[in-house]
């Protein structure tokens, strides 16, 4: 639940002077309650892990399947491809009433803040342990230019997404990456987001993602261009997995349906 809350101050911008009581949805784990969304569904979060939220990581969709085991009541937070962002109260229910839901736009509590915009406000400002985005831009093209072993690789569509052994410094990690287009289209990011991943992979339905904050982001360009090979650095707040948990990372196409998914034990 602290994760949600933290989420929900850090990442979205509600312009609203007071916050509408949350709608409620009823689940079980007998039967599947689809939830329907005006734009593809790019992240769903349950505060619980009795209550499941299953949707399409690879090929985005409009959907999401709700199940539930009996517990206390949780809750719901999903961001569309559009960034808007909807929350609901989760409740256990043996006997269920409606098993379909289709919201509207006008349902949306909010808009989650774009990436870009957060990390070029952070460079203005000095970080709660007093180091400055000196200190991080230095550390990160210290970082960069460091040999480093590669721990994991994903390829999709002629596009790469390298990912290089974490480097772990003070309160914050370091993670360098590199992105290669090797497609005949130039690929410009929407986002590139950090999260963990909680369960296994024989019961798929028990994953759940946490997402990771973003400190500073180092020598990430919003445009990849066609044949062109970059190395970045992406600094988070000091983290650990747990043996049950995998590091994920998403980079998502601006205005185009190429996604990638790393995932990665460490």
């Amino acid at each position: 639940m602290k994760t949600i809350i933290n989420l929900a101050i850090c990442f979205i911008s509600l312009g609203l002077s007071a916050q509408q009581p949350l709608d409620t949805l009823y689940a079980n784990e007998l039967k599947n309650v689809a939830l329907f969304f005006p734009e593809p569904v790019r992240q769903g979060i349950t505060g619980a892990a009795h209550f499941v939220f299953n949707y399409n990581r690879e090929t985005q969709q409009h959907f999401g399947l709700l199940q539930a085991q009996p517990g206390p009541d949780s809750n719901l937070l999903v961001v569309t491809t559009n960034g808007q962002v909807y929350s609901y109260i989760l409740k256990y229910r043996p006997d269920l009433t409606q098993h379909n839901y289709f919201f509207t736009e006008q349902a949306s509590i909010g808009n989650e803040t774009p990436i870009m915009d957060d990390i070029d406000k952070m460079k203005q400002k000095v970080d709660s342990v007093g180091r400055t985005m000196d200190y991080l831009k230095r550390a990160s093209e210290s970082v960069l230019k460091s040999a480093s072993e590669k721990v994991a690789l994903i390829r999709e569509k002629d596009l790469y997404l390298k990912l290089f052994q974490p480097v772990y410094y003070g309160s914050e990690v370091f993670l360098k990456m590199e992105v290669k287009n090797a497609s005949g289209v130039d690929f410009e990011i929407d986002y590139l987001n950090v999260y963990t991943l909680n369960g296994t992979d024989r019961r798929q339905s028990s994953f759940q993602s946490l997402p990771l904050s973003t400190i500073y982001a180092h020598n990430l360009p919003k445009l990849f261009k066609k044949g062109q090979s970059r190395q970045f650095v992406y600094v988070l707040p000091k983290f650990v997995l747990a043996a049950s948990e995998k590091l994920a990372i998403e980079l998502r196409e601006l205005n185009g349906g190429r996604t990638l998914v790393l995932q990665s034990n460490l």
